[in-house]
C-alpha cells in the first residue's frame, strides 16, 4: 500500500470513526433504552442471538501490523505475531467487547454489545493464528433464564473470569452479572452482583468498561476490579471500584490525552494491562496500554502507569476493546486483542496477537 492511500485510509477512518463515537452511540442509546418488552425491539437487536446456533467464521490473515513499514515488528514493549480480519454471514456477529481465553490461548469466551456469547477455539500454525473453529453463539441469559435484552439491559462490554465464575460488566445499566459456567456453560442463568451505590450513578455510556478478578497469592487475591470508560472524579479521572475482597472501595486512574478504558487485563506476576482509545477530529485515533502496577491500588487511590504501546491508522487497528493475556510452552507472555466493529460496514472485527517484551 502506498504512503498516498495509508493516508486516505488513515483519514476516512478518522472521521467514520469520530462520527461513530460522537453520534452513533448516543442515538443507539437513546432507541435501546427507549424499550424494553421483547416484542418492541428495535432495528438494532437485528444483531441479537435469540438461541444457541453454531456459526462459520471466516479469517483472511493480516501478515503485517504496520501500513507505513511492513518488515516492522516492534510497537514499544509489543512485537506483532500475527493477525486475523473476521466475517461471518451469521447477522449477530460483530461489536466484540471483551475476550477471555484459556491458558493454552486456544478455547476461547467473548461477548458481543448486543448481549450474545461467542465460545469457540483459535487455530494455529505454528505460533500464527489461522482461524476460529468450532464457533458458537448464544444469549446471555438473566437471572430469569430469559437473554438480557429481554429485560433492556444492553452494552454487555466487559468479562472476567475465576474458574468457572464469569463476571459479565453492562454499562448501559452499570451493573455486574456473574455465571456459573458449571451450570450449563452458557446456558447458565446470571445472578447480579451488589456493587457500590457510586456505580450506579456513573454517566449513560460511560460506565463499566474492564472488569478483572484477582486470583489467590496476588494483593487484592478475591477482588473484582472495575473500570469505568470515562466516569470521572471531581479532578477529572477515571472511577474505579474494588468489589468484595479484602479491601473493597473506590479509587481513580488517572485518564491523560482524552483516552477512555476499553478493556483490562492482569498479567501473572501482577501487573494490571490497561487498553485505551480515542477517537478525535483533532488529534486523530489512537489505541495505548497502560501498565498499571497492581500494589499500588487501593481504596483512594490515584493510579497511574507507563504507556507500553501506542499505535495509530497508520497500523492494522479498529476499534479496539478487548484485551488478554497467556503464557505459551516456551514462556511467551502473549496478548491477543479484539475489536468491536459496531456492526458497521466501514470497520472491522480484528484479532490481533503480540509478544509482551518485558
Amino acid at each position: 500500500m502506498s504512503r498516498y492511500a495509508v493516508s486516505d485510509r488513515r483519514r476516512f477512518l478518522e472521521l467514520a470513526l469520530a462520527g461513530l463515537a460522537t453520534f452513533a452511540r448516543p442515538r443507539l442509546a437513546q432507541a435501546q433504552t427507549a424499550v424494553t418488552p421483547a416484542a418492541n425491539r428495535t432495528v438494532h437487536d437485528a444483531h441479537s442471538v435469540s438461541s444457541p446456533v453454531a456459526i462459520e467464521v471466516r479469517a483472511r490473515p493480516l501478515p503485517t501490523f504496520d501500513l507505513r513499514d511492513r518488515s516492522r515488528l516492534r510497537f514499544g514493549s509489543l512485537e506483532y505475531r500475527s493477525g486475523l480480519v473476521l466475517t461471518s454471514s451469521f447477522p449477530g456477529f460483530g461489536g466484540l467487547s471483551g475476550i477471555r481465553l484459556d491458558a493454552k490461548g486456544e478455547r476461547f469466551v467473548a461477548i458481543s454489545d448486543q448481549g450474545s456469547w461467542f465460545t469457540g477455539r483459535i487455530v494455529y500454525s505454528g505460533r500464527q493464528m489461522v482461524g476460529l473453529a468450532e464457533v458458537e453463539a448464544a444469549p446471555l441469559l438473566g437471572p430469569d433464564g430469559r437473554p438480557i435484552l429481554d429485560r433492556g439491559w444492553y452494552d454487555s462490554e466487559s468479562i472476567a473470569m475465576d474458574g468457572d465464575q464469569v463476571y459479565i460488566g453492562l454499562e448501559r445499566v452499570n451493573q455486574v452479572l456473574r455465571y456459573d459456567f458449571s451450570k450449563g456453560f452458557t446456558r447458565a442463568r446470571s445472578e447480579i452482583v451488589p456493587l457500590p451505590p457510586a456505580a450506579k450513578r456513573l454517566p449513560n455510556n460511560k460506565g463499566l468498561e474492564a472488569l478483572v478478578f484477582v486470583p489467590k497469592d496476588l494483593p487484592l487475591a478475591g477482588t473484582l476490579i472495575a473500570i469505568s470508560e470515562r466516569g470521572l472524579d471531581a479532578n477529572g479521572n477515571l472511577i474505579s471500584f474494588l468489589v468484595g475482597g479484602p479491601t473493597p472501595g473506590q479509587f481513580s486512574v488517572r485518564r491523560t490525552e482524552d483516552f477512555d478504558v476499553s478493556d483490562a487485563v492482569l498479567l501473572p506476576a501482577g501487573d494490571l494491562l490497561v487498553l485505551e482509545r480515542k477517537f478525535s477530529l483533532l488529534s486523530g485515533v489512537g489505541i495505548r496500554i497502560r501498565r498499571l502496577r497492581l500494589a499500588d491500588i487501593a481504596p483512594g487511590a490515584l493510579v497511574d502507569g507507563p504507556t507500553i504501546f501506542a499505535v495509530d491508522l497508520g497500523q492494522e487497528i479498529d476499534n479496539m476493546e478487548g484485551i488478554d493475556a497467556h503464557v505459551t510452552p516456551e514462556g511467551d507472555t502473549v496478548l491477543t486483542m479484539i475489536s468491536d466493529d459496531n456492526f458497521s460496514i466501514i470497520q472491522r472485527t480484528l484479532l490481533l496477537q503480540f509478544t509482551l517484551v518485558e
